[in-house]
C-alpha cells in the first residue's frame, strides 16, 4: 500500500469516526420544546415534565416556549418548529389540530405537512361547559333554551376540532349558537365575566371552579373520571366521536437516532408516577402512543373532520 493510499485511508477513517462521534453527541446544546398555547394547561405541564427529564438524562439545558395566538391558525409555534433546522433541537408539542387542520387551511409553512410524530402522550378531558347559574344543565336543555334565547360560545378557534365538534353537536340537537368568539384561554374567569354563555375547554382550566360550573358534555368516546355523570358527545351523536390528543413532533428530516433519544425520555416521563398522578387528578388520559400508530390516528382524524365539515355545510 502506497503512502498516499495509507494517508487517504487514514483520513477517511478519521472522518468516519468524527461523523460517528458527532451523531453520538446529540444533544450537545440547549433543546427547546415549543407549546403553541399559553402556559398552564395539560400539554404545557406534561411537556415541562418531559423537558426536565430530558435535561437530567442528557445533561443539557432545556426550555419550554409558549407561543399563543394561533387558535384558528396560523399556529405560530408550529411554524417556528417547521422552519427550525431538522436536528432535534426544536421539538413541537402539538394538539390534534396542527397535523390535522393546519395543512388543510392554507398555511404555507404547514402544507404539505412538514412534521413527523414521535408519539402521542395525552388525551384531553375536553368539555362543553356553562356557568352554574345558567338555566340549563344538559345539552338537551341548552338546545331548548337556544330556541328562544341567544347563546354565545367561546372556543379556542373556529377551525379547531373541538369547536367543529361543538358546532356539529348543536346542529344534531337542532340549534345554533347566536355568535361565537375565539380566546387564547378559556377558564373560570371567561364564564364569570359574562363574555360568553358556553365554552369548550379542557377540564384542567376549570378545575378551580368545577363546583360552580355545569359541564354539559365531554368530547371523546369515554366519560371523564371527574365528571362520570356527564355524557360524552359520542353518546349524544355517534358520528362526532373524536379524541383530542397532544403529541411530540419534529421536522420530518430529523435523523432517526435523534428521534429515538427524544422518544426514550418522553415515554419514560409520561408513564412515571407523577405524570400518572396528574392524569388521576385531572381526568386526562396520559400514555405513550408510538409514532406509527399516531400516523394512522392522524389519517383517521382527517377523515372524521372532513365528515364533520360536510355535515356542517348541509
Amino acid at each position: 500500500m502506497s503512502m498516499f493510499t495509507k494517508t487517504v485511508t487514514a483520513m477517511a477513517l478519521a472522518l468516519t469516526a468524527v461523523a460517528g462521534a458527532a451523531q453520538a453527541e446529540y444533544p450537545e446544546k440547549p433543546v427547546e420544546f415549543v407549546v403553541p398555547w399559553p402556559p398552564g394547561d395539560l400539554e404545557d405541564v406534561l411537556t415541562r415534565m418531559i423537558a426536565e427529564d430530558f435535561s437530567e438524562a442528557y445533561g443539557v439545558p432545556t426550555a419550554v416556549v409558549n407561543k399563543p395566538g394561533g387558535g384558528g391558525g396560523p399556529f405560530p409555534g408550529a411554524i417556528e418548529v417547521a422552519n427550525a433546522p431538522a436536528d432535534g433541537y426544536t421539538i413541537g408539542s402539538f394538539i390534534i389540530a396542527i397535523p390535522v387542520v393546519g395543512p388543510q387551511i392554507g398555511i404555507p409553512d404547514l402544507n404539505p405537512d412538514p412534521f413527523v410524530p414521535l408519539g402521542n402522550f395525552l388525551t384531553y378531558p375536553f368539555v362543553i361547559a356553562a356557568g352554574g347559574n345558567a338555566p340549563y344543565s344538559t345539552m338537551q336543555e341548552l338546545a331548548a333554551h337556544a330556541q328562544d334565547n341567544d347563546v354565545v360560545l367561546g372556543h379556542f378557534g373556529a377551525p379547531l376540532v373541538p369547536t367543529q365538534v361543538t358546532f356539529g353537536l348543536a346542529k344534531e340537537l337542532g340549534f345554533s349558537y347566536a355568535s361565537d368568539a375565539a380566546f387564547d384561554a378559556l377558564d373560570c374567569n371567561t364564564l364569570a365575566s359574562g363574555d360568553v354563555d358556553v365554552i369548550n375547554t379542557t377540564l384542567q382550566l376549570i378545575l378551580p371552579c368545577l363546583d360552580d360550573v355545569n359541564v354539559l358534555a365531554s368530547i371523546g368516546s369515554e366519560r371523564i373520571s371527574l365528571t362520570p355523570d356527564t355524557p360524552t358527545v359520542a353518546e349524544l351523536a355517534p358520528a362526532l366521536d373524536v379524541a383530542l390528543w397532544n403529541g411530540l413532533f419534529v421536522h420530518k428530516d430529523t435523523p432517526q437516532d435523534v428521534r429515538d433519544k427524544i422518544i426514550a425520555v418522553a415515554e419514560k416521563t409520561v408513564m412515571s408516577e407523577r405524570a400518572q398522578q396528574l392524569a388521576a387528578d385531572t381526568g386526562a388520559l396520559v400514555y405513550w402512543q408510538p409514532a406509527a400508530d399516531v400516523v394512522d390516528q392522524i389519517a383517521k382524524d382527517i377523515e372524521t373532520l372532513s365528515a364533520i365539515e360536510k355535515m356542517l355545510a348541509e
